[in-house]
């Protein structure tokens, strides 16, 4: 994937719909619209940010589903400085949490009322030839020890043997985390099923959350360029590009897959585009103790 030329971005105007840092909805409010607060909400969108076009009035789209939802984390894909810099300056409430300071990158946003960062560290993808990497942050949600990952694994179809050693790399990593800790990635990896299905399916411990939950049709396709027309392609392509895995913790509590939902279906009153060629994957998951957890 080439890299465009990146314009600058600017910060919403005054009178945009999107509210700064101040007008954010606080906890209190968010939980008597939301319902259980000890549900972990958590959002995972390739943002498309290399593509410039109509950028101004995307970028100001996915700042309100971000203040929409209110998810506890984010994890973003396709991220470059100008729209880093603009969530750092709208998005008081977070704790933004860049992959890199260089072309395009992975972001993970985690809500500092909610969740305490304690640490965070970069795992590099030897043989990447698009500047990809593992980005992780090891939290606390409501005291309970999580490591949260995210990853843009290497585009395009030729690539399938990069994108499969990066696969190995990530499930060997949530593997390696600490028994007491709930592991969660989400991320565009680019895979096919048959992919997959190459690497002997998924790991031991390792769940597909999608899969989990019992494979919801609404929610099968996350890069769907029959209904998203965002990018002007000569084929049908509907894959689901974007997906979430959890090893759940050996001991203490448990994160378990509650629901799931795909965000930014509605096309931009102005442009007629989508926030983004990708759906977001919007997830819920519960926290139960151990002796009241359903093994995956």
């Amino acid at each position: 994937m080439g890299d465009k030329q990146q314009d600058s971005v600017e910060r919403p105007a005054d009178g945009n719909k999107n509210q700064t840092s101040d007008s954010l909805p606080t906890d209190e409010d968010k939980h008597k619209k939301k319902g259980d607060p000890n549900k972990l909400t958590l959002l995972t969108w390739n943002i498309d940010g290399l593509d410039l076009d109509d950028i101004k009035e995307r970028l100001s789209r996915l700042l309100d589903y971000l203040i929409e939802y209110h998810p506890d984390i984010v994890l973003l894909q396709e991220v470059i400085s100008p729209i880093y810099q603009v969530l750092q300056q709208v998005l008081k409430p977070y704790h933004v949490l860049p992959g890199s300071d260089r072309s395009y990158f992975t972001a993970i946003l985690l809500r500092k009322s909610r969740v305490q960062l304690l640490e965070s560290s970069i795992v590099n993808y030897p043989t990447t030839k698009m500047r990809r990497n593992l980005l992780m942050a090891y939290v606390s949600f409501l005291g309970h020890p999580l490591c949260v990952m995210t990853s843009h694994m290497e585009s395009m179809k030729p690539q399938s043997l990069e994108r499969q050693n990066q696969l190995r790399t990530v499930w060997k990593t949530m593997r390696e985390q600490p028994q007491d800790h709930n592991v969660i990635f989400g991320g565009d990896t680019n895979l096919r099923d048959w992919e997959v299905k190459n690497q002997g399916g998924l790991p031991e411990g390792i769940c597909d959350v999608w899969e989990s939950l019992g494979q919801p049709e609404d929610c099968r396709y996350t890069w769907d360029c029959v209904t998203n027309d965002n990018k002007d392609l000569p084929f049908p392509a509907r894959l689901r590009f974007d997906r979430l895995f959890l090893r759940q913790a050996g001991k203490g509590s448990k994160v378990s897959p509650d629901g799931m939902t795909l965000v930014g279906l509605e096309r931009l009153d102005d442009c007629q585009r989508f926030t983004s060629d990708h759906w977001g994957l919007l997830c819920t998951f519960v926290m139960k103790p151990l002796s009241q957890a359903t093994p995956e």
